[in-house]
């Protein structure tokens, strides 16, 4: 069995502001930063054999206090990264609903294959993205306890993975900044041991 501990970075202005953060480079906010320093407290005494992170600074920062605890270094895979919003990145939904209908539209119903114009990616893009990256990893670590810092989209998928959920389904389930996530993967079976666990923050 693969045991992989996935976590969401911490808070950044963005997310207080409800903006589309997707690829662009932000760094943690004052609480954030926070936040990074007791999610890495979390992990003492952990026996991990390899710490990844996403490239982007937000997830970067979260996993270097993580990367001091473990005595790990950090990996970076731009893999991991936020799925790309395209023209909507930095805007919230309001705006887009204001000057991207066509956005606004595929937003609301969640469509797996629109991307948005400039470079977008679109749901299903991001999955196969996502998963493969993780399938290569599950496949270096087989049997060995990994930690993997990335986005809030891209646990997204995972959970979908998990639980067997399209990507048309509505998102019913939490995935909290700094919050962390533990996922089994025995012979290609994925199951959630823990998921949003933010009980460090608190």
């Amino acid at each position: 069995m693969t045991r992989i501990c996935f976590v969401r970075h911490g808070e950044t202005d963005w997310n207080v502001e409800l903006r589309l953060q997707g690829q662009m480079d932000l760094a943690l906010n004052a609480k954030g930063e926070a936040q990074a320093t007791a999610v890495g407290r979390r992990f003492a005494g952990l026996a991990a054999s390899a710490l990844y992170s996403s490239d982007l600074l937000r997830a970067r920062q979260t996993a270097q206090p993580i990367s001091e605890v473990l005595h790990l270094p950090m990996t970076l895979l731009q893999a991991l990264r936020e799925r790309h919003f395209g023209r909507c990145e930095g805007m919230t939904l309001d705006e887009i609903a204001h000057q991207y209908e066509e956005d606004a539209h595929a937003i609301a119903t969640h469509d797996p294959d629109y991307a948005s114009p400039v470079g977008g990616e679109s749901r299903r893009q991001h999955q196969v993205r996502v998963l493969d990256c993780i399938d290569r990893l599950v496949q270096e670590h087989e049997g060995q306890t990994v930690v993997v810092v990335t986005h809030g989209g891209a646990l997204d998928i995972i959970y979908r993975r998990a639980r067997g959920l399209p990507l048309q389904a509505p998102r019913d389930y939490p995935i909290p900044n700094a919050g962390i996530n533990w996922i089994a993967i025995d012979h290609g079976q994925w199951s959630i041991e823990t998921w949003g666990d933010d009980s460090h923050l608190r």
